[in-house]
This record gives C-alpha cells, sequence and structure tokens, in this order.
C-alpha cells in the first residue's frame, strides 16, 4: 500500500520532559533520517492546544517518485505527570516500598522474572537501591553517633547527631545520584502504574478518554491513508488503552475510511497486565487481538532491558486466542542494524539512552524498522512488519552511502 498522507497519534509515556523535548527530538532525528536516505524533508511549528492537551506538527516528506504528508498529533499529560512530580520524596519512597511489597506477595514480579528475567530484575532495581542507599545512609549515621559518643558528648547528642547524619547522608545520595540513577522518577512511575492497574488513576482515565475521543473523530473524518496510534514503553499500554475505548465509541472502526495501526515500542504491558486485578486490561488486549479491521504491530528488541523479550502479549499474558486472532504482529529487531560499529557492547548497557532507540533515527542503512520512515515514509505499517526484504530492496528508500 503507497501512502500518501498518514495520522499519527503518539501517546505520550510516564515522562514529565513534555512537548518541547520531544518535539526537538523529533525535528533533529528527522532531519539525521533524511540525510542517511538522501531524502528531503520539511516539518512546520508545533501548533499546540491546551485545552484539548495535544499539540501537532505537519510532516512533508520527498523521495524518489514519492510524496508523504504527515499530520503527527502528540497527546498529552504531562500536566498530570508532575503533579505526581511534586509529591514529597518520603511520599514517594514508602509507596514505592508498599507497591512493590503487592507485586511480590501477589506474584507480578515472579511472573516478569519468568517472562523475561532481564526485565525483572529491572523491576528490582528501585527498590533494591533505594535500600542499599538507605542502608548507607543508616551506617554513616551510626558511625557518627558513636564518634560522638566516644568525644565524650552527653545523650541525648550521640543519637541527634547520628539521625541528623544518617538523613543527611542518604538525603545527599539520593538526590546527588538522580541524574543517573532516576530513583525518585522510578518511584513515581511503579506507585502510577500499580494504581493504574488497581483503577485508582481517574486522572488518567479522563484524559485517556479524551484522547479516544480524538483518535475516533479521526477516524471518521480524515483523509489519510493510515492512520497510526503509537506507544513507546509505558505508552504502550496506554495506547493499547485509547485505541480499546476509539472501538468501544465506534465498533465498526476500519472498516471506513483510513486503515486503522496499533504500534507497540519496547512495550512492557505486563507490568499492568500482570497484575490479577488488571482483568479489564487484559479484556482490552484481547478485543484488540481478534479486531479484524485492526493492524497492531509490536517492535521488540533483545538489546533493549526495559522491554519484554521474546514475548508475546496475548498468551504471555494467559489471554486464551479465539479462532481469527491476528494481532498482534511481533517483530524482533536488532540494535545492531541500527547503530554504526564500533560501540555496540558499550550502548546497549546504557539502558535508558538504549531504550529510546526506538525513537531515534538509524545510522545504519538496511533495516526495515525505521521509526521516521514508519512516521514518514511510503511504505504502510503492516508492509514494514511483514515484508521486510521488499522495503530494505525497494530504490525509493535506498540511500547512495551508509553514512
Amino acid at each position: 500500500m503507497q501512502i500518501r498522507r498518514r495520522t499519527i497519534f503518539y501517546v505520550q509515556g510516564y515522562d514529565p520532559r513534555g512537548i518541547a523535548e520531544y518535539y526537538r527530538m523529533f525535528r533533529r532525528e528527522f532531519r539525521c533520517t533524511c540525510e542517511l536516505y538522501g531524502l528531503t524533508g520539511k516539518i512546520s511549528g508545533a501548533q499546540h492546544d491546551p485545552k484539548r492537551f495535544i499539540t501537532s506538527w505537519d510532516v512533508s516528506t520527498h523521495g524518489d517518485g514519492w510524496q508523504v504528508e504527515t499530520r503527527y498529533q502528540f497527546l498529552r499529560w504531562e500536566d498530570i505527570i508532575r503533579q505526581d512530580f511534586a509529591r514529597p520524596a518520603w511520599w514517594k519512597i514508602a509507596h514505592m516500598y508498599a507497591a512493590t511489597v503487592r507485586a511480590l506477595l501477589n506474584g507480578v514480579i515472579v511472573r516478569m522474572l519468568r517472562a523475561h528475567w532481564r526485565f525483572g530484575l529491572f523491576t528490582l532495581y528501585t527498590p533494591l537501591l533505594m535500600t542499599l542507599w538507605l542502608a548507607l545512609g543508616v551506617a554513616i549515621g551510626i558511625l557518627a553517633s558513636k564518634l560522638v559518643a566516644a568525644l565524650g558528648a552527653p545523650l541525648p547528642v550521640p543519637t541527634m547527631v547520628g539521625l541528623v547524619a544518617a538523613i543527611g547522608s542518604f538525603g545527599s545520595l539520593l538526590w546527588l545520584t538522580e541524574s543517573r540513577t532516576y530513583l525518585l522518577y522510578l518511584c513515581d512511575d511503579v506507585v502510577a502504574t500499580d494504581r493504574f492497574a488497581h483503577c485508582k488513576r481517574p486522572d488518567w482515565d479522563e484524559r485517556l478518554e479524551t484522547f479516544a475521543g480524538y483518535v475516533a473523530d479521526a477516524m471518521a473524518r480524515s483523509d489519510a491513508d493510515e492512520i497510526i496510534v503509537i506507544g513507546h514503553s509505558s505508552g504502550s499500554f496506554l495506547a493499547v488503552d485509547v485505541l480499546d475505548r476509539a472501538l468501544a465509541r465506534d465498533p465498526a472502526l476500519g472498516r471506513h475510511g483510513p486503515r486503522v495501526r496499533l504500534l507497540t515500542l519496547g512495550a512492557n504491558l505486563p507490568i499492568v497486565g500482570f497484575h490479577p486485578a488488571a482483568q479489564w486490561f487484559r479484556d482490552r488486549m484481547r478485543r484488540l487481538a481478534h479486531a479484524p479491521d485492526i493492524d497492531w504491530v509490536d517492535y521488540q528488541s533483545r538489546h533493549d532491558v526495559m522491554n519484554f523479550w521474546p514475548f508475546d502479549p496475548i498468551t504471555g499474558h494467559g489471554i486464551e486466542p479465539a479462532p481469527g486472532r491476528t494481532n498482534p504482529t511481533v517483530v524482533a529487531i536488532s540494535f545492531r542494524d541500527l547503530w554504526k560499529g564500533g560501540h555496540f557492547g558499550r550502548r546497549r548497557w546504557r539502558f535508558f539512552s538504549a531504550h529510546f532507540q526506538f525513537l531515534l533515527a538509524n545510522e545504519r542503512l538496511g533495516s526495515a524498522y525505521d521509526y521516521y520512515l514508519i512516521c514518514c515514509g511510503p511504505f504502510d505499517l503492516m508492509t514494514r512488519a511483514t515484508a521486510p526484504d521488499r522495503v530494505t530492496a525497494a530504490a525509493p528508500e535506498a540511500g547512495t552511502s551508509n553514512k
């Protein structure tokens, strides 16, 4: 299917950076993609609609014998995320431990370890490192208390000094390492996801219902050839939620108008779906798995420890597929095919930056996976997912050199 007009709905994940950072990233990486493939392209300025919680921009991309017009719509809820981030550190830490204990007791973490042991270990990263920082703070406090007592200070001076030293040391460790460890961010993430799985985020529900309305309206009115709802990382389960809500509004979604696609990248669907209380979410995935007029593609990579690989989102959640199941099409990609040689071994262990490779420009030719050509190229998503050889061999997208 040759695409001439495409509409993208990007569902933001649990990331407080917001539209400014994502727009800069899109513009920068799109230019890199054009340079790599010898394309010409133009991006409009970002058009903000704060009352509708959406920011859009238009992209025009030209290749040899083709031109694609893309409407990129960024669905925003960083205002809600930033409200979470404003909570005091003690609240985040206490509720993170409570959510972790709950996940251990109800078997969620065990299921994660069985499904993908690397992601399971990453899930334990937050409570384990936080516990280490706490232990170091306590140890420093005890040493300070003993030192002051040895100097002959009367009670309760050693106790008070030890308490202040413990709290100060723990706080210093936490704040000085946050830019590298992301501990407080991950505490918020753990708590927010746990509450969403247990249907305790009415603010999320309200915003997602709003987004679903935008998607359903676009399906009915758009003149695009293809509409793709995209979610990366935690945005993956939100994209599933949004599209299923849109399908509930219009059960004929995809039978009329543009082709409708769901694209999940670096997905971590089980952080919601493995909760016993999240049957509502597993029902959403079941409906999308059997939706005959909607295509769902899930890209995974073994080089990203923050996604599940290899993993079937349907059977992996214990969902019994019915006859006629069509979704999702699971595609594994290797970051070796996307990155220049020489630095792979080091880059793959930079977990957070590697996780964002799904949204960055490729550095090498030869891969059917390219986020910016998925959004702005002439091939439809299903051709890219199911006929990669045809995509990589096509002259309109073949570059002249591997820059």
